[in-house]
């Protein structure tokens, strides 16, 4: 469908892309990844034609449309409601739908038979568009990414830009074009409108391409992964999981290969040295002297993880209570966020705030900060020192300053090594620390604001979406940081792989109450799907009539059991030869015939990846029924 053939790109004489190729079939998924800065949402710029190549092509069918969603939409603004502005997708049907209107008006002043004949084809016309089901298609839409229904016929200039950017992905859903190009689309959603997006790009009947952070959206959402990396686009036949497998299989035999031939590049050397002299060697050494210089050099593997060497400490603990909310009650006019709750944060707590977005959750966050004023109480625990980071954070930001000299004015009392440190972790490194912050990209600012809040001494920390703009191996650092962090905090953030890493309790807001979940995300996750939603669903019980007998709801509890326990069996029997496949299939991968042959090691590897996808959905099956067995005992 659209082809990317041997493609270069320079910015001020540096090349962002060099004879770089890929190829855009019509129903692939493909999540565009790489670290901040390498050129993903440049490649997008290019592919919808706003960028001039240097050199190479971009071919496509005639017949194939692109929609563009990126961070430049946030500006536009209109008076027309958001609904009117999702409609807009459907621009032939409502271009019909006001000539209909306008032909409708003239009929009652002017009745004439080419007036109706001309009504009755636009008519006809309007429903071979689906004119007729265009809006309540554009509702659908909007209420699956957070709109409520009132919200609908709304001004869009009254809405934040992030909200915005929510009816201009709307509006490209619905005009449903070849290749869907989406930038970053889940900074500005929240969890439930994220799973509602990952359900609809799955079944979406064209192309998408997306850059995206999150890998979980990644995994539920791509079928290809393409890396900018080194200037290039290297293609991954898999969603993000498998592209971490494979590049690192793909890595270790680049390596191999690597050190193979530097070693027989040192054993050339040495050959060649040693003889030059030697007029009788002298065929054998020019021999190898041609060979080496013929020779296709291997790259050696460039490590692009990073680990944290450095202890975010502090030099006073909290006490056991870090803070107290009793009968907190929160309005903004007739809008109630909190009604008399109650709930209370202990050392050691890492908490992530989680739910849909309107819900409250950055003003709990300025309540526990005590910048928001309250009815009810909120009580500091003893030596609590709390740090704040939200997006204006950056802002903050002295745009003059360079990087350490910011850090510095942070008021730790570290040394310069030790601050040299600290930004080292957050990919600063070198001349680096001298960049001035005016210079730095949205993602580099970030890590700088970061590492700001981690350096101040506080033992609590307030984290307000702190995985916006982070690249992966940005993410990892603080997901780092965070796990070894010995204080307490409480982050809000719809980065699922992001709370599932560092979360020990789930606080979300339920019926205007701070509700908790004592666990981790997944567990949480399982909780809400699996026993909290059904619970909720059960019917209530009817009693039977009287003149009809009825077994008693015991014999009905053990045939139900006794039912459950044999399909129980049933799996854990599938399960076990399934980890007795995968237990072969690993041994397989270790053999140096398949581990040498790339196109071996990539078949057993596919069986794996298919054997571990059969694995983890028999062993959710196997926990579901198990729950019902323990509801029913």
């Amino acid at each position: 469908m659209i082809s990317v053939s041997n493609i270069s790109y320079y910015i001020g004489g540096r090349p962002l892309y060099e004879n770089a190729s890929m190829f855009v079939k019509p129903d692939d998924k493909i999540g565009l990844i790489g670290l901040n800065g390498t050129g993903k949402s440049t490649l997008l710029k290019i592919i919808n034609g706003e960028y001039s190549l240097d050199q190479g092509t971009i071919s496509m069918g005639k017949e194939c449309t692109i929609g563009f969603l990126n961070q430049d939409l946030l500006s536009y603004q209109t008076d027309d409601v958001i609904l009117t502005v999702a409609m807009e997708a459907f621009k032939e049907a409502v271009d019909t739908q006001r000539q209909i209107e306008k032909i409708l008006h003239d009929l009652e002043h002017n009745y004439n038979d080419k007036l109706v004949e001309r009504l009755t084809k636009l008519q006809e016309k309007f429903e071979q568009l689906d004119g007729y089901t265009m809006q309540s298609k554009a509702e659908e839409v909007l209420e699956g990414i957070g709109f409520s229904t009132a919200d609908l016929h709304r001004p869009l200039k009254e809405f934040s830009g992030g909200w915005r950017m929510r009816v201009m992905l709307a509006k490209l859903l619905l005009e449903k074009p070849s290749l869907l190009m989406l930038d970053e689309p889940t900074n500005h959603l929240d969890l439930p409108s994220i799973e509602w997006v990952e359900n609809y790009l799955r079944n979406y009947p064209g192309a998408v391409m997306v850059v995206s952070h999150d890998r979980q959206f990644l995994n539920n959402v791509i079928k290809k992964t393409v890396e900018v990396t080194n200037q290039q686009l290297v293609t991954y036949e898999g969603n993000y999981s498998f592209y971490q497998k494979e590049k690192e299989m793909r890595e270790e035999i680049q390596q191999n290969a690597y050190e193979n031939q530097q070693q027989k590049i040192r054993q050339t050397e040495r050959f060649i040295e040693r003889f030059r002299a030697k007029s009788s060697k002298a065929r054998q050494v020019q021999s190898r002297v041609k060979a080496l210089e013929r020779m296709d050099m291997v790259d050696e593997v460039i490590n692009d993880t990073a680990a944290i060497n450095f202890k975010f400490s502090f030099n006073q603990p909290s006490g056991r209570h870090v803070i107290n909310l009793k009968e907190v009650s929160k309005s903004y006019g007739d809008l109630n966020i909190l009604n008399s709750t109650t709930a209370g944060i202990e050392r050691g707590d890492k908490i992530a705030l989680i739910g849909a977005n309107g819900k409250g959750k950055s003003t709990l966050l300025r309540i526990v900060a005590g910048t928001e004023p309250i009815e009810g109480d909120r009580q500091i625990g003893y030596n609590v020192n709390t740090g704040f980071y939200a997006q204006h954070q950056l802002e903050a930001l002295n745009v003059d300053n360079e990087i350490l000299e910011e850090l510095k004015q942070a008021g730790s009392g570290k040394t310069e090594q030790e601050l040299r440190g600290v930004l080292g972790c957050f990919l600063f490194s070198d001349e680096d620390v001298f960049k001035k912050i005016k210079v730095l990209s949205g993602g580099e600012k970030s890590r700088v604001a970061l590492a700001k809040t981690l350096i101040s001494e506080a033992n609590f920390l307030l984290l307000d979406e702190p995985t916006n703009h982070l690249d992966f191996i940005s993410e990892n650092i603080l997901i780092q940081a965070l796990q070894q962090y010995k204080g307490s905090f409480i982050v809000v953030s719809h980065n699922r792989h992001f709370i599932s890493q560092i979360a020990n309790k789930i606080w979300y807001i339920d019926n205007k109450e701070i509700k908790e979940y004592p666990g981790t995300y997944e567990e949480y996750n399982y909780w809400r799907n699996n026993i909290a939603a059904p619970a909720a669903d059960v019917p209530q019980k009817k009693e039977p009539p009287k003149h009809k007998s009825k077994p008693t709801q015991n014999d009905d509890s053990q045939r139900q059991l006794k039912s459950l326990n044999q399909k129980l069996k049933v799996v854990e029997d599938k399960i076990e030869r399934l980890e007795q496949k995968k237990s072969e299939l690993e041994s397989e991968m270790t053999k140096p015939e398949v581990f040498e042959d790339f196109e071996k090691l990539k078949q057993v590897q596919s069986a794996f990846e298919t054997n571990e996808k059969e694995l983890t959905s028999s062993t959710q099956e196997w926990e579901s029924i198990a729950a019902e067995i323990d509801a029913l005992s």
